[in-house]
């Protein structure tokens, strides 16, 4: 079990390793779910990624195909992206904003970090939320509706933002003739 002042420093310190940082041979399926493990903060050994969700994400088309069966830096950015949103958005919206982030006008590498810095800010922030309850005689379930909050409404602030991009996607697409995701996944 992790006590609070662990958790804490993890958020102030824990984080993903920089695009430089990130092995820059191939990987094998053991190796990239042994490497992830130390990218995200994770307590429970049921959070951890598999080798089936690896495999179920690629045929999503969430994450590039392997090259043989060998992962490179790319593979590892998207992973790491999806490890950290999936606990707290849909794959619909995930796939959405990877598209967005990691496959759109910039390259992996500037998505990955712009990606970080974003997850920088918000673990720092919920660090220093944490001090701001520890100083007291602070109830554990005060603290916990607390962040719950705070996830709740963050959570109501990226759903507009992803609705917001849907539409003006759709909206891009539909000027230019084309027809949506949605559009050809209704025709199907």
């Amino acid at each position: 079990m992790c006590d609070l002042p662990s958790l804490q420093n993890r958020l102030r310190t824990q984080r993903p390793v920089e695009w430089e940082q990130l092995p820059d041979f191939s990987l094998y399926m053991d190796q990239v779910l042994s490497y992830m493990d130390r990218q995200v903060i994770r307590f429970d050994e049921d959070d951890g990624l598999t080798a089936a969700m690896v495999n179920n994400y690629t045929k999503s088309g969430l994450v590039p195909r392997a090259e043989g069966k060998k992962y490179c830096r790319d593979h590892l950015a998207y992973l790491t992206v999806i490890c950290v949103l999936k606990r707290v958005m849909s794959t619909r919206d995930m796939d959405l904003l990877i598209r967005e982030e990691l496959q759109g006008n910039r390259s992996v590498q500037d998505g990955y970090a712009a990606f970080c810095e974003s997850l920088d800010k918000a673990l720092l922030l919920t660090a220093g939320e944490m001090e701001s309850r520890m100083d007291g005689d602070e109830d554990l379930a005060d603290a916990a509706i607390h962040f719950a909050l705070l996830s709740y409404a963050a959570g109501v602030a990226s759903s507009r933002y992803v609705t917001m991009l849907r539409r003006r996607q759709e909206e891009g697409a539909a000027a230019h003739g084309k027809k949506s995701r949605k559009e050809r996944e209704q025709d199907a």
